[in-house]
């Protein structure tokens, strides 16, 4: 109920409908929303409010990767919604910088867990770095 009156999940859609996504009811007050033909943004699969998309079928929306988004719900409803955006942004501008992987250190993304999201969990810079230079450098 919270990510409809903070306004993200008519949010989430309104994208769907734009995206011409067919919807499902899913489990735990979330809406599934399979068939997603936008190219944007590049992933598996994307919450928004309690609306998880993807351009995939139905049966894609399952187990580990329907775990991970589940939690990108309720991160919705912990940021009030719509704020939720500009500090995601951010999260990927960090994660880029810290490791160019706009996903690794991304704090949403390890909230959600990694792995479950399939992604990949990039080193950050200064650490490849210190391993290239045969371990000199900064302790720690």
């Amino acid at each position: 109920m919270i990510n409809y009156a903070n306004l993200s999940t008519p949010l989430g859609l309104l994208i769907a409908l734009i995206g011409r996504a067919r919807l499902r009811r899913g489990e735990h007050g979330l809406i599934h929303a399979y068939g997603y033909r936008i190219r944007f943004p590049v992933a598996g699969a994307f919450t928004v409010g309690n609306v998880v998309l993807t351009a995939h079928g139905e049966g894609y929306l399952t187990g580990a990767l329907l775990r991970h988004e589940a939690r990108h719900a309720t991160q919705w409803a912990c940021c009030a919604g719509l704020p939720l955006l500009p500090l995601y942004v951010l999260a990927v501008v960090f994660s880029v910088v810290v490791c160019g992987h706009p996903a690794s250190w991304n704090v949403f993304e390890r909230l959600a867990d990694l792995d479950e999201g399939g992604y990949p969990r990039h080193p950050s810079r200064w650490r490849r770095g210190r391993r290239r230079a045969g371990g000199a450098g900064l302790p720690g």
